[in-house]
C-alpha cells in the first residue's frame, strides 16, 4: 500500500524544514511513500531548502506549479500521485510520528472517502500578540471549524484539514477547482459529500498548525478568506459551497454599517446601532477574560476585533467585486 502526500509550497522558508523532518520522523514505510512538493515559484530560500532534503531522501519529489496557486498544486501531485492513498497537506504544519499509519487506518477501518484530523494552533516566535491569535483561532467565538475548536469522539463532517483520501475519490467527483484561491478544500469536500461520501474528524490525531504571528497578517489572511468566501459562492453559483457560519462576519458588519448610517437620521436606529456593538464588545471582553493564556485581556479582544472585522469587510469588498464583474 502505497501514499501520496502533496504539499503546495509557495516562500515557506521559516515552516518547511520543521514540516518535512516531521514527514521523515513518521513511521509509515518510506518505500511506501512519496511526497511532492509543488512550488509556486518561491523568491526565498524554500527551493533551496528541499533540494538540500532530496539529496538525502529520494521519496521527495519537486514539481513546479506555474499558476502559483494552490488549488493548481494540488491538482498537479494529484495527477502525478502513485499512492493508493493521497494526503493533501500543509506546509505551515508539522505532523506526529502517526499522523499517516493512523489515518490510512482509518480510513479503511470507517470506509471513509477522507478523514482528517484535529489542528492544534500553535506559533513560532511567542508573543502576547501572536498568544492572543492563537488563542482566538483554537476557540469557538473565532473560529466555527469543529477540527479547530475540538471534538471529543470521532464524528462525521462537512471538511477537514490536511486529509487523507482515497484515490479513487479524486477519479469520482474530479479535481479541485482552479478559480478558487480559496476554499477549494472546502468545495471539494462539499462536492464529495454532496455525490453520498463520507467525511471523518478522528479527535486522536492531532497535527500542529502554525498561524499567523501579527494582527497585520491576521488581518489580511483573514480579509482574503472572507473574500474569497462570496467569490466561491459566485464561481460555483451555489451557496451550498459553504457554511452559514462563513458569513456572520459579513452580516454583523454590514449591520453595523446599516444602523450606523441610518442612526445619523434616526435616533432608533443609532439605538440598535449602540446595542448591538455593545453586545459584540461585552461577549468578545468576557470570552477574552476566559481563554487568554500568556497574552494580556486588551490583545486578546483586539484579536477577535481584528478577525471578525477583517473577514467580514473581505467578504463585504467581495460582493462588490462579484457586482463589478456582473
Amino acid at each position: 500500500m502505497k501514499i501520496s502526500i502533496i504539499i503546495p509550497v509557495l516562500n515557506e522558508e521559516k515552516y518547511i524544514a520543521k514540516c518535512l523532518d516531521s514527514i521523515i520522523e513518521s513511521d509509515f514505510d518510506k518505500s511506501d511513500m512519496e511526497v511532492l512538493l509543488i512550488d509556486g515559484g518561491s523568491e526565498d530560500e524554500t527551493i533551496e531548502i528541499i533540494k538540500g532534503y532530496q539529496k538525502k531522501y529520494p521519496f521527495f519529489k519537486f514539481l513546479h506549479n506555474p499558476k502559483k496557486i494552490a488549488p493548481t498544486a494540488m491538482n498537479i501531485g494529484i495527477n502525478n500521485a502513485k499512492g493508493n492513498f493521497i494526503f493533501i497537506i500543509s506546509a505551515h504544519a508539522s505532523y506526529p510520528k502517526n499522523y499517516f499509519s493512523e489515518l490510512v487506518k482509518y480510513c479503511e477501518k470507517l470506509n471513509a472517502d477522507c478523514v482528517g484530523p484535529l489542528l492544534i494552533t500553535e506559533v513560532k516566535n511567542k508573543t502576547p500578540t501572536s498568544n492572543a491569535i492563537k488563542n482566538v483561532l483554537s476557540d469557538k467565538l473565532g473560529v466555527g471549524s469543529a477540527f479547530r475548536s475540538g471534538v471529543s469522539e470521532i464524528k462525521e463532517v462537512d471538511t477537514v484539514p490536511f486529509g487523507c483520501y482515497k484515490k479513487e475519490v479524486f477519479e469520482k467527483i474530479g479535481l479541485y477547482d482552479e478559480r478558487l484561491v480559496r476554499n477549494q478544500d472546502i468545495e471539494l469536500n462539499k462536492r464529495l459529500k454532496k455525490a453520498g461520501g463520507k467525511i471523518y474528524l478522528v479527535p486522536e490525531i492531532k497535527c500542529t498548525y502554525y498561524a499567523r504571528e501579527t494582527f497585520k497578517d491576521l488581518a489580511k489572511n483573514n480579509f482574503n478568506n472572507g473574500l474569497w468566501n462570496i467569490l466561491t459562492a459566485y464561481y460555483t453559483g451555489a451557496l451550498s459551497s459553504l457554511s452559514f457560519r462563513h458569513f456572520v462576519p459579513m452580516l454583523f458588519v454590514l449591520s453595523l454599517i446599516f444602523f450606523g448610517i441610518c442612526g445619523v437620521f434616526n435616533k432608533w436606529c443609532l439605538y440598535v446601532f449602540l446595542g448591538i456593538l455593545f453586545i459584540y464588545l461585552s461577549i468578545i471582553s468576557v470570552r477574552s477574560v476566559q481563554i487568554k493564556k500568556n497574552t494580556t485581556v486588551f490583545h486578546q479582544i483586539l484579536a477577535f476585533l481584528v478577525l471578525h472585522f477583517s473577514y467580514g469587510i473581505g467578504s463585504i469588498v467581495g460582493i462588490f467585486r462579484v457586482l463589478k464583474e456582473k
